[in-house]
């Protein structure tokens, strides 16, 4: 099925799901759940070792996270996946914060803003490195915030990200630079230094 096709349908049927046909909650499943596991295995490929997260449990709690969702009137696929990147983000976050909690280190950060995966030797402290940085920034520029998070975090093309947040694309890219350098300088200033006994 061609792209905008498989978006159109996606979009009809959390429309349809909204307005409580359970079928098509059923047929939904069968189009998302390949993209939210896409989703998952970028961020884990690179996750540690004894990570206990797994991609197929992250998809599996993003997944029940969406369904319990209720208070939304479901308008596009974009939104959709808007806000399974930001129920993805918690939930790494609180995974990583949960093993923090159980050692510490002092390995540098390296966090890389332009790929869709964390590409770390601490993979725990880069995610809660750009999580912190990410709260902070938006609460100065809470729409560029959201450009990275739905990037970085749900994996959405430009195109998403215009349709989801309403923007246009060429404020869509100066978002992501702007929002970019800030991060970047943020991080910057985590880099290298251990963590907090």
């Amino acid at each position: 099925m061609p792209i905008d096709a498989r978006t159109e349908e996606i979009t009809y049927l959390l429309k349809a799901w909204g307005s409580g046909d359970e079928a098509a909650l059923v047929r939904l499943t069968e189009h998302v759940y390949p993209e939210l596991r896409l989703m998952a295995r970028r961020y884990m490929k690179n996750e540690a070792q004894d990570n206990s997260l797994q991609a197929t449990v992250l998809v599996h709690e993003v997944y029940l996270r969406l369904v319990d969702v209720t208070n939304v009137e479901w308008q596009a696929r974009a939104q959709f996946f808007a806000i399974a990147a930001q129920m993805m983000r918690r939930i790494l976050v609180d995974a990583a914060r949960t093993r923090g909690s159980r050692r510490r280190g002092g390995i540098p950060l390296q966090v890389n803003l332009d790929e869709a995966a964390l590409l770390s030797p601490a993979p725990d402290r880069a995610i809660l490195a750009l999580d912190d940085a990410l709260t902070a920034f938006s609460q100065v520029a809470p729409r560029q915030a959201k450009v990275v998070e739905l990037r970085y975090f749900g994996g959405l093309t430009d195109e998403e990200i215009v349709a989801a947040l309403k923007i246009s694309p060429r404020t869509a890219r100066r978002d992501w630079h702007f929002a970019k350098a800030w991060l970047l300088r943020e991080l910057g200033h985590t880099i290298g230094k251990p963590s907090e006994p």
